[in-house]
């Protein structure tokens, strides 16, 4: 019962990093205009993985989508296809997660859906490893540009995006662990009881050994070979 209640928190967990992570790609504020050394500001510049825009003091946004992809800078092609990795690996995960739990009626013996569980739980670890990498990767090249004295273009600071990518990405790492540890735990549970089986048929033939023993021991007499003619 604590297995499976073990398995179901590590699925809400994964599910829920991954509706965070699949949020992360459309939303707006991957980098935002700093405001260090402004005193005041006019207009707020911003980007994520499509757009780049402009919010004036009115709040009107003028956006300008990037060209093709072929022209983009090289670290934002490598973001965008690890996020589509990261949401296509959690649909899997998810999918094969509902097949694997012990809650659910399909998958085989429970043996079988450990393995399949164990399995899930691996898909989203690298859906979560996909994400925090492109994460990490953004975060890097704004944290280099912002700190680099010879950098003079306008500079940014991280915005809300890539923390909530962090947040589900570290939500569907912890929830693959747990499945992965249901995997380990179930191996564990079948091997103890393999060994208690052997090991009560082990005692139960040496119990009925030492039994015949010791009749042997009460009549004082060894036990009586029998000649192959004996019955003539």
């Amino acid at each position: 019962m604590a297995n499976m209640s073990s398995e179901i928190i590590a699925f809400v967990l994964s599910i829920s990093g991954w509706v965070l992570t699949s949020s992360t790609i459309p939303l707006d504020y991957w980098k935002v205009s700093s405001i260090d050394g402004t005193v005041i500001t006019t207009a707020t510049f911003w980007s994520n993985l499509w757009k780049a825009c402009v919010t004036d003091s009115t709040g009107v946004s003028n956006c300008k989508d990037f060209p093709s992809m072929l022209a983009l800078e090289d670290y934002i092609q490598v973001c965008r296809g690890l996020m589509i990795a990261a949401v296509i690996l959690g649909f899997l995960g998810a999918i094969v997660a509902l097949v694997g739990m012990k809650c659910t009626k399909i998958g085989g013996s429970d043996r079988t859906k450990a393995r399949v569980a164990g399995f899930s739980g691996m898909i989203f670890i690298l859906s979560g490893l996909s994400s925090i990498i492109a994460c990490s990767l953004y975060a890097h090249r704004i944290t280099s540009e912002f700190f680099d004295p010879t950098y003079v273009a306008h500079r940014y600071e991280l915005g809300a995006a890539l923390f909530i990518g962090w947040g589900g990405s570290s939500l569907c790492i912890i929830g693959g662990i747990v499945l992965c540890f249901s995997l380990s735990e179930n191996f564990n549970l079948y091997r103890r009881y393999t060994y208690s089986g052997v090991a009560s048929v082990l005692s139960s033939q040496a119990k009925v050994h030492n039994g015949d023993t010791r009749l042997t021991k009460g009549t004082g007499n060894p036990p009586k070979q029998f000649d192959k003619n004996v019955y003539v």
